[in-house]
């Protein structure tokens, strides 16, 4: 990376292209190491129900505003605080890092939550389901007297409320959020160096271009950790042909998946501190 940035800084043709090249392929093999970007991810896919496209799209996200968090931290601190190198990151280190890991684990264990209360409903819906058919053996006299209820009320005939579809866009809107905070939250530093380096150089868009590279080479492992994921979730549940089993499967999947980021995330907020 250093002789990519000479190259650079002596207008030598094809350095800049150079340069990415680097930086993305330091983005990409510093992600194939541990961290806690695929953790997150991968636990999520495994946990929740969600499409691949759109866990994908999380892992670039993530990534891409974890690049920004970096670029923003530089800079306010270089311009605003005159900071350098070892201040911006020891700030990474003793503050952002562990703010991240805490937000991870927080993640986690709303994933292990969630998977005990979906397991407590499964468990009560298999016993009424139990209980009625017992019932009914007994009792084959029914009224059929229901009343449909809709969405739309009959007096002024708009919704008084949010439909399911909307219900659904605010969870995952909500979700998206969560991921990419915890995971933008703690900001490369490789990025960091690269950025005070170029900016010492003079250099800047240089260093702000390599920064994205790098977060385009991350991303793509934690896009692979994403399909994996969500491919590993979808074909267990679909080798479970037993409507009671797949009730039980889903919620122990998620509380499975919640418990190895709590277990993660703990480790890495124990070395942070």
């Amino acid at each position: 990376m250093a002789g990519s940035l000479r190259a650079l800084r002596a207008g030598n043709p094809g350095a800049t292209l150079g340069l990415m090249g680097v930086c993305f392929a330091y983005g990409f093999f510093h992600a194939v190491g541990p961290g806690h970007g695929k953790v997150l991810i991968g636990g999520y896919g495994l946990g929740a129900r969600v499409a691949m496209t759109r866990l994908a799209m999380i892992a670039l996200v993530s990534s891409l505003a974890q690049a920004v968090t970096a670029v923003v931290l530089v800079y306010a601190s270089v311009f605003l605080l005159g900071w350098g190198s070892k201040q911006l990151v020891g700030a990474a280190e003793d503050y952002f890092a562990p703010a991240s890991y805490g937000a991870i684990l927080l993640v986690g264990a709303w994933l292990i939550l969630r998977g005990a209360r979906k397991l407590w409903r499964a468990r009560a819906t298999t016993e009424h389901t139990h209980s009625h058919a017992h019932d009914h053996q007994h009792d084959h006299h029914h009224h059929h007297d229901h009343t449909h209820h809709s969405d739309v009320c009959e007096d002024c005939g708009h919704h008084h409320g949010p439909t399911v579809e909307e219900a659904a866009n605010v969870s995952s809107l909500r979700d998206l959020l969560v991921l990419v905070g915890a995971i933008a939250m703690r900001p490369c530093t490789g990025a960091i160096f690269l950025l005070i380096l170029t900016w010492r150089m003079g250099i800047v868009t240089a260093g702000i271009m390599g920064t994205f590279a790098m977060a385009l080479g991350t991303a793509s492992v934690t896009i692979a950790v994403a399909l994996a994921a969500v491919g590993l979730r979808e074909s267990t549940l679909q080798g479970l042909t037993s409507a009671p089993l797949l009730r039980v499967a889903v919620p122990v999947l998620e509380l499975a998946a919640g418990s190895i980021v709590v277990i993660v995330a703990s480790q890495l907020l124990r070395a942070a501190l």
